[in-house]
C-alpha cells in the first residue's frame, strides 16, 4: 500500500509540473513575427492587418519591457486602421448596418488607444452611415426607425442640421405638431447661429404653410379656437395672404369683426391678382363689415367678391343686406 500511495503521489506531482509550466515562453522574436504579419496584411486585408496589431499588444504584455516598444507602435497604428476598414466600407457603399459597426468599432478603438484625430474621423463616417440608414427608412415609411435612427445620428453630431430639419419633415407626416414646432424651432435658431438667412427663410415658411394647414383644417371644421392657435403659430414663422383669409374667416365666425376686417383687408392688400383672386378676401371684409352694422361698406366689398367661387355666396349675402 506504501508503495503505489508513492507511485500516486509521484505521478500526482509529474502532472503539476507539466500543466504548472507554459508550453512556449513567448520572446520578443515571436512579437516582431506578428508586427511584421500585420503591417504586410495592411497593404491589402485589414481585417487580417487589425488581427494581427491587437496580437502584438497582447503578445508584448506577455513578453514584458522588450517588447514595448512594439506595443507601442501596434497602438499608433490600429486606430488608423480601424478608421481606414469603416470608410473603406463606407466608400464601397456597403449596407449602412455594416458600416454603423465598423464605424462605431473605429470610435471606439480610437478611444481605447487614445486617437483623437481617428476618433473624429469615424465619428464623421459614423454619421454619415447612420444618416444613409435613417433617409432608408425614411422612403420605406418606416418613420418611427427613421427618427431613432436621426436621433443616433443627433447624440453625436447635435449640429447636423439635416437630421434636424429631417426629423421636422417626418413630423410633418406623422401630423405631430407639438414635434415639430419644437424641432423646427431647434432648427431655425442654430440656422440663425450660423447666420444661414436662405435656409431660415425657407424653412420658416415650411412652417408657415403646415399650421396654416392646420388651422384651415380646423376651421373647416367649425374648431375655431383650435383654428385660431394654429394659425397663430404660423403667424410665428411670416405672414402670407392666404394665412389672413383664414384669420379673417375664424374671426368673423367667433364674430371678432374689427379683427375680421383687418386681417382680410391685410390678405386684400397683398393679393395681387386679378378680381376672381380678391374675391375671398372682399367677400371676408365684406361679412366683417356687416357684422359691424356698416352696411354701404358691406354692400361695396361683397359686389367686390362677387366673382368665381364667392359669386354665389356675395349674391346671396347682398340680398339679405338689402343692397341696391
Amino acid at each position: 500500500m506504501e508503495i503505489k500511495s508513492s507511485k500516486k503521489l509521484a505521478v500526482i506531482l509529474v502532472l503539476a509540473f507539466i500543466f504548472g509550466m507554459p508550453l512556449r515562453a513567448q520572446d520578443r522574436n515571436d512579437v516582431i513575427k506578428v508586427y511584421n504579419d500585420g503591417a504586410k496584411a495592411a497593404q491589402t486585408d485589414l481585417p487580417a492587418a487589425i488581427e494581427s496589431f491587437e496580437k502584438v499588444i497582447t503578445l508584448s504584455d506577455q513578453v514584458g519591457e522588450t517588447a514595448s516598444d512594439l506595443k507601442q507602435k501596434a497602438i499608433q497604428i490600429l486606430p488608423g486602421l480601424y478608421f481606414k476598414l469603416a470608410y473603406n466600407d463606407f466608400n464601397q457603399k456597403k449596407a449602412a448596418p455594416e458600416v454603423i459597426r465598423a464605424s462605431k468599432q473605429a470610435v471606439a478603438a480610437a478611444d481605447k488607444y487614445g486617437s483623437k484625430a481617428n476618433k473624429e474621423n469615424s465619428e464623421k463616417v459614423l454619421v454619415a452611415a447612420y444618416n444613409s440608414l435613417a433617409t432608408q427608412y425614411f422612403s420605406k415609411g418606416e418613420l418611427e426607425n427613421a427618427l431613432m435612427t436621426f436621433d443616433s445620428l443627433l447624440a453625436i453630431n447635435p449640429d447636423y442640421l439635416t437630421a434636424i430639419y429631417n426629423k421636422a419633415l417626418i413630423y410633418i407626416k406623422q401630423d405631430s405638431a407639438a414635434d415639430f414646432e419644437k424641432t423646427i424651432d431647434l432648427f431655425l435658431g442654430k440656422l440663425k447661429s450660423a447666420n444661414d438667412e436662405e435656409r431660415a427663410k425657407q424653412a420658416s415658411q415650411v412652417a408657415l404653410e403646415y399650421f396654416r394647414g392646420a388651422g384651415s383644417r380646423a376651421d373647416q371644421a367649425d374648431k375655431t379656437d383650435e383654428a385660431l392657435e394654429l394659425l397663430n403659430k404660423a403667424a410665428k414663422y411670416g405672414e402670407d395672404k392666404d394665412l389672413y383669409y383664414y384669420f379673417a374667416d375664424v374671426y368673423n365666425k367667433q364674430k371678432n369683426y374689427d379683427q375680421a376686417a383687418e386681417n382680410a383687408q391685410k390678405g386684400l392688400e397683398m393679393e395681387t391678382g386679378d378680381a376672381e383672386a380678391k374675391a375671398k378676401f372682399y367677400f371676408q371684409l365684406g361679412l366683417a363689415q356687416a357684422g359691424k352694422g356698416e352696411k354701404s361698406e358691406a354692400c361695396s366689398s361683397l359686389k367686390n367678391a362677387a366673382h368665381g367661387a364667392f359669386a354665389e355666396a356675395a349674391k346671396a349675402e347682398r340680398t339679405n343686406l338689402k343692397c341696391e
